[in-house]
């Protein structure tokens, strides 16, 4: 078939097999550029492997240290009239790129939220990988089921405390608008920090653990974003903030629970980036907008695999990691310093829907959202025949 986009509102509901592949071995190419990460990992656990952080951290992982990688995703499959989800063919290619160079791969795509998938990972590291000594937690789901209690909690994008308005990018009719959202219930906050929270987090480490599958001094880490006073409002001072301070209580946790084989837990804090979650953030799409134009400008923008490159060998397996007073790995400097954000801040006041192309990096935006889904790339034949079927080797049954 001819796979052209098909995007609805913040999201695109097709992919390029191509496209994807060609994503992914950008990455591949970053990373093997750099060099061998020095003290890397050699038996990784990525939960959220498929996309955007998750897939970059499981490329660091294999073609910076040759990392044996389990990948945990939950991806649309392919079938003769739709394509698959752009998670499936990124790993189909990260697959194809790694049995080329001999390194061990498998992946389970289903609910990592529940306990039979956390079983049926254990089971594959006992038998098939030896001790985990990296675990990356980059999950990022509107929706979770309690293991225990069978109940549906589902997250918000909300403010907190009161009604926020701000200017925002509308990027399906490309023009600049206000969003006004209501603040969040008590229930809403709670939702959303049970399916955003640390708590799956931690219930993955503490099975891990039980079963007796993680090495000693091995560490774990999980992503989020804090930004700074033009997105606090709703991000940063929201329900999405509340959620994303459950993961340092749970990086505690895990650290003392691990303490008897000298692991750790992080909370690594990372750029602001396209992504498909990011996407559907009020005021997100505007303000990455302006800052990609910003930090281009003066040379230090970075991709999702420029981040995780840099947190492997500047701070998971770096003797002096760039830490803040809460003991979590920062990767944002750049973008939070204040003259970037001062920056931004100037442009936010006059941007106008007949300005964007000139006083944002709405191109630069746009074309990194259809890269996320394999489209965009210049060399790729969008109009050539290309079949969706493209399978998985690896996949557990």
């Amino acid at each position: 078939m001819v796979i052209q986009p098909k995007i609805r509102g913040f999201i695109c509901t097709n992919a390029h097999p191509v496209g994807c592949a060609e994503h992914v071995k950008e990455q591949i190419e970053y990373v093997k550029k750099a060099g061998p990460v020095a003290n890397g990992p050699k038996n990784v656990l990525v939960i959220g492997a498929s996309t955007g952080y998750g897939l970059a951290s499981r490329i660091t992982a294999a073609f910076g240290s040759g990392a044996k990688t389990l990948g945990i995703f939950f991806e649309k499959e392919p079938t003769e009239s739709k394509t698959a989800s752009a998670g499936w063919y990124n790993t189909a290619a990260f697959e194809q790129a790694a049995q080329a160079e001999g390194l061990w791969n498998k992946h389970i795509n289903g609910d990592a939220f529940t306990d039979e998938l956390k079983a049926q990972a254990i089971d594959i590291i006992r038998t098939e990988m030896g001790k985990i000594d990296l675990v990356v937690y980059s999950l990022a789901a509107p929706r979770r089921k309690d293991p225990v209690s069978g109940e549906i909690f589902s997250s918000v994008l909300k403010p907190i405390g009161q009604s926020y308005t701000a200017r925002t990018l509308n990027t399906s009719k490309r023009e600049i608008e206000e969003v006004s959202v209501e603040p969040a219930n008590d229930d809403e906050i709670y939702q959303t920090v049970k399916v955003m929270g640390g708590e799956d987090w931690e219930r993955w480490l503490t099975q891990l653990d039980a079963a007796g599958v993680l090495a000693d001094n091995c560490q774990t880490v999980a992503y989020t974003y804090i930004g700074k006073e033009l997105t606090w409002p709703i991000y940063g001072k929201a329900t999405i903030g509340k959620a994303k301070e459950d993961l340092d209580r749970a990086a505690a946790a895990i650290t003392a629970q691990l303490a008897d084989k000298k692991g750790k837990a992080y909370v690594a804090s990372l750029k602001a980036l396209v992504t498909q979650a990011s996407s559907a953030i009020p005021i997100m799409p505007l303000y990455i907008s302006l800052l990609y134009r910003v930090m281009k400008e003066e040379g230090t923008h970075e991709g999702c695999i420029e981040q995780i490159n840099g947190l492997f060998r500047q701070g998971l397996y770096s003797d002096t990691p760039v830490m803040d007073e809460a003991g979590r790995l920062r990767m944002d400097g750049k973008e939070l310093s204040a003259h970037i954000q001062q920056a931004v801040k100037d442009l936010w006041g006059q941007v106008t829907t007949d300005s964007i192309d000139t006083l944002t990096d709405y191109k630069g935006y746009h074309n990194e959202f259809l890269r996320l889904f394999g489209f965009g790339y210049s060399h790729v034949d969008y109009d050539a025949d290309v079949s969706p079927m493209v399978p998985l080797q690896n996949i557990a049954g």
